[in-house]
């Protein structure tokens, strides 16, 4: 535990301007990111007495080595390049404001010839306008299928609409009247887009409107003795009202705002919001995080001193990432969505007229930043606070029994292992792959017991044998020396052998952002294997001169516990809750491994021969393959006979033949009694087979 004192700047040299300021770890990683009106008075109560600080704060101080500051000209200018730094650096003593769900939108591609409405999870693309967020897909679903009737637009997918338009006649929704079958050519490109702008009118609460022209083309029918229209039109009206009717109106004077409420103890905090769309409520919010906010000056704990601090930082976290989600949707169109006219909290924050003013230069449009006093405003806050202590008390007696388990068993593998101390993160490596191919490792990494995603990694393997096998141990030694050939380096650039962050919902990995690095190295190194693969991992380690991380190895067949240079293994209880939680990380590696393996596996099957020939498309692939079926039939066929295949000239039938190669020579039968000389094609075997497909590991 390291002691502020010994990197406290010097008296008189922090300006007393506005600027952001960085803690750093001894590994020169950023830890914590701040902003201050005064950088000398913020960064001065960081180096005050431990005991008055809150422990969050305290165990930052703590653990940082050094601090560094950046003058900003306003305090606007610091809230920007506050959010931006903690995006970039995601530091760990930062509370971010992180879904603990992706919730779902309703989706319309509005940027397609013939958009679609669909139920979306994921960042936004542009050319899509999104409506949401909502708690359930099914209240999706059931929304869309309601307003369907109304407004038909299409929802199926490329796939399904490519094949009906081949086919010449709608799915099940065109037969019933719920999409308008454009598939088909029943309305054409441009009366589609008429409904599908009626639709998203609807959704984005423009609701009057539509439903007074529906009413008078409803009394025009009746005056007109169409007595069957009007009772369509009639029924149309009913199913929009029971469209809205699930979505409760709670501000009368049409209202755009989102209320936030607020409950915190001296740990964490609970924040919920509900998003109020043209006075209805649209979606509702909530995280449970840990904050260090709220300690006085005789170092108690206030709650009345804590909100503002958590509302400025979620206010700072929340509506800038959902600005730039936004942005990248369709041009910022949808800013005005995410940003709403006002923002009504349980208090104002110290920073709130530069927070209203960054608000304001995000939507494009004044932001009203204010606490209700009276009314149904008031009404909705007291409610929403009422949800912010409710998720606080469910988690806590969710937590209570999972942070007991999971203390008991960081003790128990400490106290077996006989490490020095608790293994608070704790990192493991498996291997998969088939027969030697596809070598995928994975690393995931837990802490405090529990997985965390965004530290996880896959490192592709090449040959790691050298003769073209796999080889388990050499796999764990060339993993075990791409995590740690940096660990004594400055965090200057992400590391190349990784592919990154991984997604909380989809287990995909996207690209690390610029300067990514592992928080800080594993207090205990698992890896996936007995004796072998232990005493690979140790070599590594004791290579890199690596000596502060304990290696271990788990063995599936009889959960035996291996350490290096030991004769034989370390038994854990087999009821115990430290084997349990070895043998959840363990399986999470090879989930995680088996999924990034069969993907890898999947991309190489699919893959074609033709595939690199210059000049041949997918069509012209297809085409050849609908006449010659097979690739032997195909490296049988002559210059002449593919130029048959429309689309198929000399110079890309010649290039089909240098990449197919000669065609294979027929055995000579001649002389041999009993030969088959039927002429019988005989398949290529590289072609068509592809060996077992077990998971070797």
């Amino acid at each position: 535990m390291a002691d502020p004192r010994t990197y406290r700047p010097a008296p008189g040299t922090i300006p007393t301007d506005p600027g952001v300021y960085r803690f750093r770890d001894e590994h020169g990683r950023v830890i914590y990111v701040g902003k201050a009106k005064n950088l000398r008075s913020r960064l001065g109560s960081y180096f005050a007495d431990l005991t008055l600080l809150h422990p969050r704060t305290r165990q930052m101080v703590t653990s940082a080595a050094g601090v560094q500051w950046t003058v900003v000209s306003t305090e606007v200018e610091a809230l920007q390049l506050e959010y931006t730094w903690i995006k970039k650096y995601d530091p760990r003593f930062n509370v971010r404001y992180r879904d603990d769900k992706t919730y779902p939108l309703l989706a319309v591609t509005v940027g397609e010839e013939i958009p679609r409405a669909f139920v979306y999870r994921g960042p936004r693309r542009r050319g899509t306008r999104y409506f949401g967020p909502y708690s359930h897909a099914w209240a999706i679903r059931d929304t869309l299928d309601t307003l369907q009737r109304v407004f038909p637009v299409r929802s199926c997918s490329a796939g399904v609409y490519k094949r009906q338009a081949q086919l010449g006649r709608p799915c099940l929704l065109g037969y019933i009247d719920k999409c308008a079958a454009p598939c088909i050519g029943r309305v054409t490109p441009d009366e589609h887009r008429v409904i599908v702008d009626e639709l998203c009118d609807f959704l984005a609460g423009r609701t009057d409107a539509i439903m007074r022209r529906i009413e008078k083309q409803m009394i025009s029918a009746s005056e007109d003795l169409d007595f069957e229209r009007a009772a369509r039109l009639r029924d149309d009206l009913g199913a929009m009202r029971r469209a809205m009717e699930k979505q409760a109106v709670v501000l009368g004077d049409g209202t755009d705002a989102d209320v936030v409420g607020v409950e915190a103890d001296e740990l964490e905090v609970s924040v919920q919001v509900f998003h109020v769309r043209g006075g209805r409520i649209r979606g509702q919010r909530g995280w449970v995080v840990e904050h260090a906010h709220g300690v006085g000056a005789d170092g108690r704990f206030d709650p009345a001193l804590a909100v503002p601090g958590v509302v400025s930082d979620y206010l700072a976290q929340f509506y800038g990432g959902e600005a730039e989600l936004a942005g990248a949707s369709d041009e910022g169109t949808d800013l005005a969505a995410a940003v709403p006219r006002e923002v009504l909290v349980p208090a104002l924050p110290e920073d709130s007229t530069e927070l209203a003013d960054w608000l304001s230069a995000l939507r494009g449009s004044r932001v009203s930043l204010r606490v209700p006093q009276r009314g149904d405003k008031r009404s909705l806050a007291e409610t929403v606070h009422r949800n912010a202590v409710e998720a606080l008390t469910q988690h806590k007696l969710r937590r209570s029994g999972d942070l007991t388990a999971r203390s008991a068993a960081l003790q128990e593998i400490q106290e077996t292992l006989e490490l020095d101390s608790a293994p608070l993160r704790i990192e493991c490596v498996d291997i998969s792959h088939t027969q030697g191919t596809d070598v995928m490792a994975s690393l995931v990494v837990f802490e405090d017991g529990i997985a965390r995603k965004s530290d996880y990694r896959l490192y592709r393997i090449r040959d790691a044998a050298g003769d073209g096998h796999s080889d388990d141990v050499a796999s764990i030694a060339e993993v075990t020396r791409r995590r740690f050939r940096r660990h004594h380096e400055a965090p200057a650039v992400t590391p190349d052998d990784t592919d990154g962050p991984v997604d909380d919902e989809t287990d995909s990995a996207p690209a690390a952002a610029p300067g990514r690095r592992f928080a800080y190295p594993p207090q205990l190194f698992v890896v996936d294997g007995g004796r072998p693969q232990v005493e690979a991992a140790a070599e590594v380690l004791v290579e890199l001169g690596v000596n502060d991380v304990p290696v271990v190895g788990i063995a599936k067949r009889l959960e035996e516990i291996w350490l290096p240079g030991e004769e034989y293994p370390v038994i854990f209880p087999r009821h115990g809750e430290g084997l349990f939680l070895l043998q959840r990380l363990r399986d999470e590696a090879h989930r995680f491994a088996i999924r990034a393996h069969r993907g890898a596996r999947s991309k190489r099957m699919t893959s074609s021969v033709l595939d690199d020939v210059p000049g041949l498309g997918p069509a012209r692939r297809a085409a050849l393959l609908e006449k010659f079926h097979t690739v032997s039939s195909l490296r049988a066929a002559s210059v002449e006979q593919l130029c048959e295949v429309p689309g198929i000239g000399p110079g890309v039938a010649e290039a089909i033949r240098t990449a197919l190669g000669p065609a294979p020579r027929a055995p000579d039968t001649s002389d041999t009694p009993g030969a088959d000389t039927s002429g019988a094609d005989v398949e290529d075997s590289a072609a068509q087979q592809d060996g077992p497909m077990n998971d070797s590991r």
